[in-house]
């Protein structure tokens, strides 16, 4: 019989063997004593591996159906770890509309160790075909991309990244485990800034990583342990705790999403929605075969940063900050904040404009949310002279 994944969100650490205890032991300690002067036990010093941290990692890679798992602490130290697998001379494709952190990573950090990149629209299979060069290694993408939504078709995304003998690396912050699983359709590593859902309760940072094969997951590995940018106990047993409840709380936040998503697309003062779950929005089809959901993550334009900033200054329920994912509602200003490092004619050609907001739908009653979005449009419409029916 095999386990649905929101019952694998509960079950995959299972009970300490020794005391029966339900939730894995969180072990602070730096270093373990040896028995012996030649032969070493598991665990020797934490930056190498931690009991508490294996608890994680062995959970994640189960739930992403991989062979090694990997937990970091942040989600750009998982991402750029993951680039560590490149060389110098080597060649990496990025999704255009990457997250802001990633595109920094890549511009101002790759570039230092002679490593190229391209960017390319990956929603054009052929623009990607076409960019692929003989020392091309990597092709990166995300899918929803952030924060504009766009959909990449991971399955012949990989098909062509294996022929031209790169490797795949799909960020899957947005799906999570439970929405989709990149690594059944032929990506070789994906990431999460766990951080975001997998955690939920904006306490945590972290990011995590897992490999397809054994070979890649010992290179990565290597890379870990050697750069040391680990994830200590406390977080990963916070993190082992926020999993648990992944199914329940991004299932929620989902349907809540769907019902907002709906509500802003008939507003006359929102100029576009970009939702995944929406049947005319680009990419659909590709996302419905390879996704079980739309998520949770909404985006929304409207006409200027004027506007913007009086529909900000006037929402009362969700958080108005950086990051996304959680329980509570979470609105970003991606001008600022998620894409605050891309340059201004980058963002605007990638549909980043001054108007757009991005909306993580969080546990509150959907229509509390409909109803605070509804008398902040209100006031934006009153600051420009309209009249608008709520």
């Amino acid at each position: 019989m095999t386990d649905r994944i929101e019952t694998k969100f509960i079950h995959s650490t299972g009970v300490d063997p020794l005391t029966g205890a339900v939730n894995v032991p969180i072990y602070l300690s730096s270093t373990f004593h040896q028995k012996s002067l030649d032969s070493f036990g598991p665990f020797d010093y934490s930056r190498s591996g931690n009991p508490t941290r294996l608890a994680l990692e062995e959970t994640i890679a189960k739930l992403e159906g991989g062979k090694r798992g990997f937990a970091f602490s942040s989600g750009m130290a998982a991402i750029s770890s993951a680039f560590m697998l490149l060389s110098s001379g080597d060649h990496v494709l990025v999704s255009e509309d990457v997250y802001g952190g990633t595109y920094r990573f890549i511009t101002e950090v790759l570039d230092k160790f002679n490593i190229e990149y391209t960017f390319v629209n990956m929603t054009d299979l052929n623009e990607m075909a076409n960019a692929i060069q003989p020392n091309t290694k990597v092709v990166y993408l995300e899918t929803p991309s952030n924060p504009t939504m766009n959909i990449t078709d991971i399955e012949i995304a990989a098909k062509l990244a294996k022929a031209n003998g790169c490797l795949t690396f799909v960020d899957n912050t947005f799906m999570t485990p439970l929405y989709q699983n990149p690594l059944e359709l032929g990506a070789d590593i994906v990431l999460h800034s766990a951080t975001k859902f997998l955690s939920g309760h904006s306490d945590v940072v972290a990011g995590l990583a897992v490999t397809k094969d054994e070979e890649l997951g010992n290179r990565l590995g290597f890379i870990q342990n050697t750069f040391g940018s680990v994830l200590g106990a406390q977080d990963s047993y916070l993190l082992i705790q926020g999993i648990k409840t992944l199914g329940a709380r991004l299932g929620q936040s989902s349907e809540s999403a769907r019902t907002i998503a709906e509500y802003l697309h008939n507003h006359p003062l929102i100029e576009e929605v970009y939702y995944p779950g929406f049947s005319f929005h680009p990419g659909n089809p590709i996302h419905e075969r390879q996704a079980k959901s739309a998520g949770a993550v909404l985006s929304f334009r409207l006409a200027d940063k004027k506007s913007a900033r009086v529909f900000v200054e006037h929402l009362r329920i969700p958080v108005f900050a950086v990051s996304l994912g959680a329980v509570e509602s979470i609105l970003s200003y991606p001008a600022t904040m998620s894409h605050g490092s891309m340059p201004a004619e980058e963002r605007e050609k990638r549909g980043i404009t001054d108007g757009l907001l991005r909306y993580s739908v969080g546990l509150e009653h959907p229509d509390d949310l409909v109803q605070d979005l509804s008398q902040a449009l209100a006031q934006v419409a009153r600051r420009n002279g309209l009249s608008i029916a709520n």
